[in-house]
């Protein structure tokens, strides 16, 4: 498919058919998602993938909030496959110590150095004006929608409830050091899409309500 249809096509799916996703499929979009950049190309990430019954109704069971299941969480777990995204902070912290980022740093006049060479304290912290492990994470996410659109599948990424993690880890082993950042259903997208989500209550903004060139100046 060409890319710009995967953009263009691109949308959460919440409704699925109970069709199987071909193992091939799902093994292409984790081979994308770890062509994703990363800064000072740590890569730290690391990707949970249930496609089996038992595995993906676990999740559910321990991820979806108490009470009767909604409309969403009955459509979302006919989904028969789950990837769950982690970032690892760890694995940028220890990058950023090694002997190469230390000589970025001195050739700077600085301390360990951040995503593009901006300096970073000598303590070990890493103050960037965000958290680039879940930037990174976020990035080999979409490679992960786009290629379930290039595969002629649907894909809903979806926040697990922070109360929900502790249990998540438990039931999948999931170590301490890494982060769920979300998780992502993937499908055959149902024929009838009964659950459209804010995009179509929403209008897209267009190109030229939020680019600005040269300097940034006021929208009437």
């Amino acid at each position: 498919m060409d890319f710009q249809d995967v953009v263009r096509r691109r949308r959460m799916v919440r409704t699925y058919t109970d069709a199987p996703v071909e193992r091939a499929a799902v093994d292409r979009m984790l081979a994308n998602a770890v062509r994703a950049p990363s800064a000072g190309f740590s890569q730290g990430w690391g990707f949970l993938v249930l496609d089996t019954p038992v595995d993906v109704a676990r999740f559910w069971d321990v991820t979806a909030p108490a009470g009767p299941a909604s409309r969403w969480l009955r459509s979302m777990r006919v989904a028969p496959v789950v990837v769950v995204p982690h970032a690892d902070p760890a694995a940028y912290r220890a990058r950023y110590a090694q002997p190469d980022k230390r000589r970025d740093a001195a050739d700077a006049g600085g301390g360990a150095t951040g995503p593009g060479g901006g300096a970073a304290d000598d303590a070990g912290g890493m103050p960037w004006a965000v958290p680039y492990w879940y930037v990174d994470a976020g990035m080999a996410a979409l490679l992960v929608l786009q290629t379930a659109v290039d595969e002629g599948l649907g894909a809903c990424f979806f926040g697990i409830p922070a109360e929900r993690t502790a249990a998540y880890r438990e039931a999948f082993g999931v170590p301490e050091h890494l982060e769920p950042v979300g998780a992502i259903t993937v499908g055959h997208p149902a024929p009838v899409e009964d659950l459209p989500g804010s995009a179509a209550r929403r209008p897209r903004r267009g190109v030229e309500d939020v680019v600005h060139r040269g300097r940034w100046s006021a929208r009437g």
